[in-house]
């Protein structure tokens, strides 16, 4: 991708751009200045189609002056905008400038709303219609493309309507998570656990725990090597809110159930990311936001 980002597209991309300006008026110049013989008819003398003659009649002077007017047109835009290049123009406009002057302008505009609910409890803004009604905005625009329109996930995306949370659900660390993102990772195992055999007693152990179906004979074996998992899920595979360790016990799994799941993640791991907002939300936003993913599972 660098290749595409260095200053010799630059320069490469001014240069076609001021030929192909330069270009345009060589050919209103040329073409001004040729001189075609006519004949006493006035035409060129060539035909097409047995009856249609080429005339010898110059071009619009409205059309010149409009051509020329787009050439001058360019030249102007081109010195106060940017266009030639890396090459910011006189005026030191760029989209992402405007963008964030827009950004910075509705933010301005919406502050006296949010600064309402600012000073409230989350349990008691995730009572608020208004204010529920605009976190529902705010998580449809942002947040369903994961968790999906009515907030209860899909694999590998966390469903946000139950009570069943890796960092913890209660207002703090809905905060937490809305603003500075998570990264969840599970190692592989399987070089640890030595053999394949013993990944999979590990797996019909970990079914057990929620009492999905499994090989009790595998189970038992894989109850001592659960002990490696232990350190992150503890030793009854509770799980751990503080790292966001899964709960392997209440027969919910995030990535997939059943025997050939597990394995798989005992296997490869699993690496999760959940982006931070605070660059694009106000600590006010994720007020009201936190409070409507808050009220989700707490009606």
């Amino acid at each position: 991708m660098s290749d595409f980002i260095n200053n010799n597209w630059s320069v490469f991309i001014t240069g076609v751009t001021v030929l192909g300006i330069l270009a345009c008026l060589l050919l209103l110049i040329v073409t001004g200045r040729k001189k075609v013989a006519a004949q006493a008819d006035n035409t060129t003398g060539h035909v097409w189609d047995g009856d249609l003659r080429e005339m010898n009649n110059p071009l619009p002077l409205w059309w010149v002056g409009l051509f020329v007017l787009t050439i001058v047109f360019s030249a102007i835009y081109l010195y106060l905008y940017p266009g030639l290049g890396s090459n910011p123009g006189a005026l030191g406009w760029s989209a992402s400038g405007a963008l964030t002057q827009d950004m910075a302008a509705a933010a301005a505009a919406e502050a006296p709303l949010y600064a309402k609910f600012a000073g409230m409890p989350v349990e008691a803004v995730a009572k608020d219609p208004q204010a529920l009604a605009i976190g529902e905005r705010l998580f449809m625009n942002n947040c369903s493309q994961c968790h999906g329109s009515d907030a209860r996930g899909s694999k590998g995306f966390p469903n946000l309507a139950d009570h069943d949370w890796l960092y913890g659900g209660s207002p703090e660390q809905i905060t937490a998570t809305i603003t500075n993102g998570r990264n969840g990772a599970m190692p592989p195992m399987a070089a640890v656990l030595g053999s394949d055999e013993a990944v999979k007693n590990v797996a019909n152990y970990v079914l057990s725990l929620s009492g999905s179906p499994h090989d009790a004979a595998r189970a038992a074996a894989g109850q001592a090597q659960f002990v490696v998992c232990a350190a992150c899920h503890g030793p009854e595979g509770k799980g751990n809110q503080v790292i966001g360790s899964a709960n392997l016990t209440d027969n919910i799994w995030l990535h997939g159930s059943g025997e050939k799941a597990i394995i798989a993640m005992i296997q490869n791991g699993k690496n999760s990311m959940m982006p931070a907002w605070n660059q694009k939300f106000s600590p006010e936003q994720i007020h009201v936001l936190t409070a409507y993913v808050w009220s989700l599972s707490n009606h």
